[in-house]
């Protein structure tokens, strides 16, 4: 049922089919790709991830609102997404976390959403015919006029939104782990010699630098088109390589950097699309999935050993395109065999396409940033050594 209040919505796909709602959060027009996320929980961190700007996103779980918002769930500075599609919205949030009302949320960052339509029908749509753009509207309730501006919008294919969403200064991070968020961290020892890690950020999630944060690490956080010789100006013992939204082939830059980076023989480690511009720049290539992978309970592996993951990305690493020679796959996402994973034969880089950070998702990956802490470690010790 809609709200005493609610104020008439249109979604119109790029196909032509329309559905007629509700609004909630901000009233006007959004444009952008349309996928789903199947997760049951973390609606505030899909939100606020930069990996979704562009995005128009379609909740699967059918009621959003209930916990409400509050700041410590934020993955970014405010919500990244184009617009939100829910079945059902909870306007009177219940949580002793909750700070605000999701609606007001949205409303305060001018991101409109779509309630009451029958997202079951619309998501088996995007998982047949595949992701597609789409317009949410409460000025156009025209469905001729909404599509004639979803089909003006460029497709995600060929997109580079990376500048959107990275930061425009070099900074440190130094934001405490909330008491709550602690889960597992590592003991770190007292003579832990403290490690120095720069993140390329094309869109970083504030869990992964949270995690590795807790791992010891000193995080510098450097803007998407930093140049390879600034990255190694702050002597980094390590590279981190972020999710980010968009097509990693247009970041052009990024895969530059990258190249030039794997010269230094540091230490790198990718996630998402970081993963993605790792592979380009080893020599592969990337490519379009359906309808992506987004969603908490994305089976990752390889050899009998499985993580359930976190995941979030609308593109691959083609497996022919994989130079065999010196890169091999670590991890296949058991669902469809697509590539999950990839880490280089000599030298101690390795990234992977699902999120071990979680947030929201399973801690199963969370040893993947402990394996980049001990080649980080075992670099630096090598080095020492030679140095004497």
């Amino acid at each position: 049922m809609p709200l005493s209040d609610a104020i008439p919505a249109l979604l119109v796909l790029a196909d032509g089919t329309a559905y007629r709602g509700w609004s909630f959060g901000a009233t006007g027009t959004a444009i952008g790709e349309v996928v789903f996320n199947t997760g049951m929980t973390g609606y505030q961190e899909v939100l606020t991830d930069p990996s979704y700007c562009g995005q128009i996103v379609i909740f699967t779980y059918p009621e959003l609102g209930n916990t409400g918002v509050n700041p410590e769930d934020e993955e970014s500075e405010r919500p990244q997404v184009r617009g939100a599609i829910a079945r059902n919205i909870c306007p009177r949030p219940s949580n002793w976390r909750s700070t605000q009302s999701l609606p007001d949320y949205l409303k305060q960052y001018q991101i409109p959403g779509i309630y009451g339509i029958d997202t079951r029908a619309l998501t088996r749509k995007i998982r047949t015919h595949g992701a597609m753009n789409g317009g949410i509207s409460t000025d156009i309730l025209d469905e001729a006029e909404l599509l004639e501006k979803v089909l003006a919008a460029p497709n995600m294919q060929g997109l580079n939104l990376v500048q959107e969403v990275t930061t425009s200064t070099v900074y440190e991070w130094s934001d405490p782990t909330p008491a709550n968020w602690q889960y597992g961290s590592p003991a770190i020892a007292d003579n832990q010699e403290t490690l120095t890690v720069v993140a390329l950020d094309f869109g970083v999630k504030r869990n992964i630098l949270r995690r590795l944060a807790s791992y010891g690490c000193r995080v510098i956080v450097v803007p998407a088109d930093t140049s390879a010789a600034e990255i190694l100006q702050h002597n980094p013992d390590g590279i981190f390589l972020s999710n980010g939204p968009g097509d990693p082939a247009a970041v052009t830059e990024g895969i530059e950097t990258t190249k030039n980076l794997l010269q230094s023989q540091k230490p790198m480690f990718g996630i998402c699309m970081g993963h993605q511009i790792l592979g380009q720049a080893l020599g592969a290539t990337t490519f379009k999935l359906k309808f992506g992978h987004r969603g908490l309970n994305q089976p990752a592996g390889l050899q009998q050993k499985v993580e359930i993951t976190s995941q979030n990305h609308s593109f691959a690493i083609n497996p022919d395109s994989l130079p065999n020679n010196h890169v091999e796959i670590s991890h296949l996402n058991l669902n469809d065999l697509t590539i999950a994973g990839v880490s280089h034969k000599t030298l101690p880089v390795f990234s992977v396409q699902y999120h071990p950070e979680a947030s929201p998702g399973p801690h199963d990956a969370d040893y993947l940033f402990a394996k980049f802490v001990q080649a980080m470690q075992t670099a630096k010790q090598a080095t020492s050594a030679t140095v004497r």
